[in-house]
Order: C-alpha cells, then structure tokens, then sequence
C-alpha cells in the first residue's frame, strides 16, 4: 500500500506468477551463462599468444606445478619417516633427476656412438629408395607426358638461407637452461611449502563447506595425476625391457637405446608411437640389404604397440583414467604449438589436471548450452528446486 499528496490510495503493483519469476530467473542465468561462455571462448583464443610470448616464464611454472603434484606423495611418504619437510622435498626432487639421469644416458650415449655409422644408413637408405624409384619409373614417364601439356615453363627455383642446425642450437641453448633451472627451483620451494598452502587453502576458508571442497579437490587432482604418471611409467618400463630385448634378438646396434627411447616417446600419446615407427623404420631400412627386412623392426614395434595401447593401458588403467582421444588430440595440439616437445610433454598432465579440477566445480555443459540448455548441469537442478 502506498500513499499519495491527495491522500488517495493506491491498488498494490501485482506479483508476478511463480513461472514468470521462473522465466525472469532463467533468463539472467542464461545472460550470464552467455558472458561466461564469451569469457572462456576469448581466454582460450588468446592464452596461447601469451603463453607462447611469455614461455620463459609460463613454461618452468608449469612445469613446476605438475613436478610438484607427482612428486608431493614422495615427500609426504619421505616425511612420514621422520625426515624434516625440507630434506624429504630435496631428496624427491634429487630422485625425479636421478631417474631422468639414468633414462637420458640411456638413450644419448649410444645414440652419439652411433651417430658414425648415420652417412652410411642414409646411403643405404638412397639405395633402397632408387631402388623403388626404378620399379616405379613408369609414374614419373607418366607425370613427364602429362606435363609436357602445359608448355614446359622453365621454373625458378628460390632458396631461402636458413640458420644451420649448429646456430640454431646455440642460441637455445641458453634459454633452455635458464627455463630448466627455473623448473627445478620452482619446484623445490612448491614442494617444500606444500604443507602451509594445504593449511592456507583449508583454514582461511569462511564456510565448512568450501574448504571440504578444497580439500577435495586438492587429494583428487593430487592423487590422479601422481598416480597416472607412476601407473603409465611402469607400462612404458615394461614396453622399453620388450623393445631392449627385441632389438637385441633382432641384431639390432644398442638395444638399451632402443628401448629408452621406446619408453620415454611412450609418454607422448599417438605422436610418440608415431615417433618410434618412423626412426626404427629409417634405421632398418639403413641397415638392412632389404627394404622387407628393414621393416620389420618397425612392424614388430607397432604389433606390440597395438596390445599394449589397446589391452594393457586400458586394463591397468582402467575407467578412472580413461579420456576422451579427442581431447587428447586437442591438448597435444595445444599445448605442443605453444611450448613444442616439452609442451607435448605436459599436455597430458595438464589435462589431468584441469579435469580433476572441473569434476569438483563444475563441468560445462557446451554443447548443450548452445541448444538453449544451462551452461552448468547444477543449474538444472537449481531451477527444478525453486520450482
């Protein structure tokens, strides 16, 4: 009731109906929602220009961030012990460079050794080509006839000089060894202040609630990621003994290489395979005296390859683990453009990671949010609440 100068009443404004709040209530969620999208859509269009710019930075935090999520439970186990917070964080730390030591003088010292014997694989491998070119000469007559139709213009050919391989390492080299060592030093403190951040983020929370919820969150991303990466460096421990004695009974030089390498290109999911069947295909076919023989280190590899992909991984994993290859794909692509080899390297942990994340607040529901449904599920449940 309200009141006017000339003493009047006035009738009171009438409510809105319960599905009209409803509506108005849904709309302004969807107005956000839209923002939302918006916000997310332009972050992840313009994240790798600044990453990518800025990789002298982002890249070792990164880098320490994920160092710091597999290797916690090392220093938590070190520190139940009895040994004091910060010789259990070096000592997981010094481990982690222990076993990457060992795993790149594995693969690098017999690689240099080998690298004499790389001029006569590549002629051997030009002969198997010219070979091939001769049973197939009749493409190029073809190709030769077909091209005389169009007036046979001389072509010019353009050579772009390019720094030699030598010069472009040279000015990596530093970068990568500051971007190292700002890992590494990162790491260490994120380790060794693991304790009070895990204080910080439970006991400044307001609510119960929120910090049960970070807590969560926190065992959840910690616990998946760190068992991921031990899970999957056990399997491709066991797919580099394989690939070691394979080489050895095939007669291949430096088996331990081999099966290094098989192990560590393993880490990178499809690309790294991949990786592994090109060099031994190369390698075979350079020192075999035929192309069929050649290849067959590489076959050998991609049948093992296939069973341990699609039986082993998948039945040791199992469901927890399981990811969409698609988004796989797309993390690899990501982050590999922005960061190259080390970015491939991270792809999957970090995938991990902002999965685990989204599980505790939330996963977008994209797709449907573009068919007029709530961009978060919980939305959903909210409005069937109210009404």
């Amino acid at each position: 009731m309200s009141v006017d100068p000339t003493g009047l009443t006035e009738e009171p404004a009438p409510e809105p109906a319960p599905g009209q709040q409803l509506s108005f209530a849904a709309q302004e969620l969807r107005l956000i929602s839209a923002l939302v999208f918006l916000m997310a859509l332009g972050l992840f269009l313009a994240l790798p220009f600044v990453l990518s710019i800025g990789s002298v930075v982002f890249l070792p935090l990164v880098s320490a961030v994920i160092l710091t999520i597999i290797l916690s439970p090392l220093a938590d186990k070190l520190a139940s012990w009895g040994l004091p917070n910060f010789l259990a964080s070096l000592l997981a730390l010094l481990a982690f460079l222990g076993v990457l030591a060992v795993a790149l003088t594995v693969v690098l010292q017999p690689a240099v050794s080998l690298f004499d014997d790389v001029p006569a694989m590549i002629t051997q491998v030009q002969k198997h080509f010219a070979e091939l070119r001769t049973m197939f000469s009749w493409i190029t007559d073809l190709n030769q006839q077909l091209g005389g139709f169009d007036g046979g213009e001389e072509v010019r050919e353009v050579v772009v000089a390019t720094p030699s391989f030598l010069e472009q390492l040279a000015f990596a080299t530093p970068t990568v060894l500051l971007e190292v060592l700002l890992t590494f030093m990162m790491a260490f403190f994120m380790i060794e202040a693991r304790i009070r951040l895990r204080r910080r983020l439970l006991l400044d929370r307001q609510q119960v609630g929120a910090s049960l919820k970070a807590a969560r969150a926190m065992r959840e991303v910690q616990d998946r990621v760190a068992a991921y990466i031990l899970t999957v460096g056990l399997i491709n421990t066991g797919v580099g003994i394989v690939v070691a004695l394979g080489a050895w009974i095939m007669g291949l030089e430096a088996p331990m290489m081999w099966g290094g390498l098989a192990a560590l290109l393993n880490f990178v999911p499809y690309v790294g395979p991949l990786a592994m069947i090109g060099l031994l295909s190369l390698f075979g076919i350079g020192s075999a005296d035929h192309l069929l023989v050649g290849l067959i280190p590489a076959a050998a590899y991609l049948g093992l390859h296939t069973i341990e992909a699609n039986i082993v991984t998948p039945a040791v994993l199992g469901a927890r683990f399981t990811m969409n290859p698609v988004l796989i794909l797309l993390a690899l692509t990501y982050f590999g453009w922005i960061w190259g080899v080390a970015g491939a390297l991270l792809s999957v942990p970090i995938l991990l990671t902002l999965t685990a994340l989204i599980d505790h607040l939330g996963r977008p529901n994209f797709i449907g949010f573009l068919f007029g449904e709530p961009l978060f599920a919980a939305n959903v449940l909210d409005l069937q609440h109210e009404d």
